[in-house]
This record gives C-alpha cells, structure tokens and sequence, in this order.
C-alpha cells in the first residue's frame, strides 16, 4: 500500500527554491531597522528617485479616465507594445511587429516566461558569472541545468567567445546574460559582442536571451544589443523593462522582444500564471517610452557621480579589489583578501560570513557574491545619496580595521 505524503509536505521544487538573497538581506536590515538599529541599505538594486512627474500624470489620467481599469489584452495594449516597436526602433535600430512584444508584471517574469517556454528537464543553460540571481535559480525550477561560466575582476569580469566555445555541448539549449550587467556593471562592446556571435551562430538550437533592463544607466555613451546581428535574430530574446531608467520599480512593467515562436510561447505562460500587467501602470509606460525625459538623464548624471564617489572611497580600504563598473548602479568587490580573518571568536570564511559580519557590526546591508555565483565577492548599491554612501562606507572601513589575523 503506498503511503501518502504528509498533509504538511511542500513539492520537491519548492524545497528546493532558494529565496532571492538580495530579498532576503534586504528582509534582515528591515527586521534591524525595526527594532531602532540605524542601518544603511545598500542592498537593493532599485533607484532612489521618484518616478517622474509626466509619468505619474499619465497614470493619474488613466485613472480618471475610468477606461482603463479593465482587464488588458494577455500580452499587454496594442498601443504600448507598438510604442515598445518604436522604441527598439529609435534607440536600437531593431525592427519588431507588436506580435512579438510581451508585456510583463516586471523584468523577472519575462526571465521565468522564456525559460519555462524553452527549458526541458535535463536542458543545460549557459550563464557567464556573476550573474543575476534570480537565472540560476529559475532554470532550477524549469529542471534545467546551470552552467556557469566563470569570470573574475582581473578579466573585468568578462568572458571571452572560447569560454563560450568550450561550455557547449549537445545539451545546450540557452544562453543568458546581462549587458550592462547586474551585479558588476560590466557593459559588453558591440566588437565583443560581436565575437560572441560567431561562436553562437553555429549552434542553431542555442537561444540567446539578453537582459538589457540597464541600458540607459550606461555610461560608455552607447548601448549595444546582440539581437543587432542579423544571423542571430530568430533565436534572440531581448528583456528591457522601466524599473531602473525611469525609477518604476513598483510600477511592476517589464517586456520582451522575441522571434513570434517563442512571444507566442511566453504568451500562453503568462496567460495562465497572472495575465497581463496593471493596466494603468502599461498606460503610464506608453508616455515613458515616448518622451525624452529630461528626469532620466539627471538620473544617469547622478548615478556617475555616485559611482565615482564610491570608487573613490573604496579605493582607500585595503584588500579590496574591484573594477569600475561602465553600467547599472554597482560595484562588485573582492573581499577574500579578509578570509581567515576573525571578530569575537567568529572566522569570516566566504562572502556571506563578510556581509553578515558588515551588516552586524557597520550596520551595512550589502549582497555577498554567492548570489550571484561569485563566492569571493560583494555587491555595493550606490543609488543612494551621497551622504548615505560615505557614511556607509565609512563604517565599512572601521569595520574592516577591527577584523584580526
């Protein structure tokens, strides 16, 4: 007779779910911050901007307007996914038809919609690392197969094409990164991208999904995309979203631009896990893809200079290594120099021993590199304000200096 399960007893893919780490710091300094600890959280990758005023305006319409508080099409409006066409269009020189536009509730779905649609068990995915954290743990969902491929701050955190050459095998379904990257701020040159090409069109079964939500925080003057090559177009998926250039991360809005097979595949996902996105939030995103916000600009103007100040504060402890990172809002940093070193009778073995002793004695929320598969390092968020980040760092220091041999 076969034994039931206990009432109590969660599916294996959940157990097997690990919580998003840059969530879960950012849940330990909010318990802190709770019970009257000053903390300053650099954890979290989300501007501290306000969303910009034509944007609210636009919602704010829409909601008087009593139109739009119905349910959307499953991929989202005609009207906004054609601005999302001319968008790829002005600022990409990409050319897409509404069909192939998904409008999601955030970047993350449109990442969860193209691996579920693709992935089968046993599938290997490739992702150069560091790497977001939400990829890995998604492909495990899907029952597919990580493959990381590794990169350090002495190759600025940057894979070369036989790195790509070398990880494939029959097996190979996928192959995902981020350009500007979360978490090193890492920006792919169209010469390097390039070179990643012509390994890639060989392997007619890889698709190749790029994460391009940081495009405009980036500051080498020109984003470039690999769906610009032309033998790569009907197996490129590009994610973009208004989270971090339009400072919309509680506006819930991400999107893909994909060959029709697999939009068409993404849709039928979406459709039966939430449908479309808020209504007024995709009526608010029509004005922010159309207008040239002078907000956004500001914004990538303070994000330089923040990056600067950080670097150059940094730069003053010892033992710590990193590169200056050409995008997003990051900089990722070496601590393994403090391995073996120790504080009340506890060793700071790994990043996350690092980040738990910061955030316990500097009262510093910061994410370790294990998140995003990159054990030696931790993640600085500097879209903070500049008082914010010379205090944070400041305590760092002194935190830094206690540790012993």
């Amino acid at each position: 007779m076969k034994t039931l399960a206990h009432p109590q007893t969660l599916s294996d893919r959940i157990e097997n779910l690990t919580e998003s780490q840059t969530l879960a710091m950012s849940k330990k300094a909010r318990e802190l911050i709770a019970k009257g600890v000053d903390v300053i959280n650099l954890s979290l990758g989300e501007p501290n901007f306000p969303t910009p005023e034509p944007i609210v305006k636009a919602a704010m319409d829409a909601l008087q307007a009593r139109k739009y508080t119905y349910y959307t099409p499953v991929s989202g409006y005609l009207d906004l996914r054609e601005a999302i066409c001319e968008k790829f269009k002005r600022d990409n020189e990409l050319s897409f038809t509404p069909e192939q536009i998904i409008v999601s509730t955030g970047v993350k779905q449109s990442v969860a919609n193209v691996i579920l649609s693709v992935i089968n068990p046993g599938d290997e995915v490739l992702i150069p690392s560091p790497y977001w954290v939400s990829y890995n743990t998604l492909i495990q969902l899907a029952e597919g197969v990580c493959k990381t491929i590794p990169s350090s701050v002495d190759t600025h955190f940057k894979i070369d094409p036989q790195q790509i050459k070398d990880a494939i095998t029959p097996r190979t379904r996928m192959l995902i990164f981020s350009s500007p990257c979360n978490p090193s701020g890492t920006v792919l040159s169209e010469k390097e991208l390039a070179a990643w090409a012509e390994v890639l069109k060989e392997h007619e079964n890889i698709v190749i999904v790029s994460d391009e939500i940081y495009e405009y925080i980036n500051f080498t003057g020109k984003h470039h995309s690999i769906g610009s090559f032309q033998e790569l177009r009907d197996r490129v998926v590009i994610l973009n979203g208004l989270s971090k250039s339009y400072a919309m991360t509680g506006w819930r809005l991400g999107y893909m631009a994909a060959p029709l097979w697999i939009a068409k595949a993404c849709e039928k996902v979406q459709g039966q896990v939430t449908s479309a996105t808020c209504s007024i939030t995709q009526r608010a995103a029509i004005v922010a893809l159309k207008s040239k916000l002078s907000e956004t600009d500001d914004m990538l103007k303070a994000y330089l200079r923040r990056r600067d100040l950080m670097a150059g504060l940094l730069k003053k402890i010892p033992g710590l290594k990193f590169d200056i990172p050409q995008g997003a809002f990051y900089i990722f940093t070496d601590v393994s120099s403090y391995f073996g070193t120790h504080w009340n009778g506890k060793k700071i073995l790994s990043a996350e021993d690092m980040s738990f002793y910061l955030l316990e004695k500097a009262h510093v929320a910061l994410v370790p590199g294990e998140a995003f598969g990159d054990p030696n390092s931790i993640r600085f968020v500097y879209a903070a304000e500049d008082e914010k980040i010379c205090k944070a760092v400041d305590r760092i220091e002194k935190a830094l200096g206690e540790l012993r041999r």
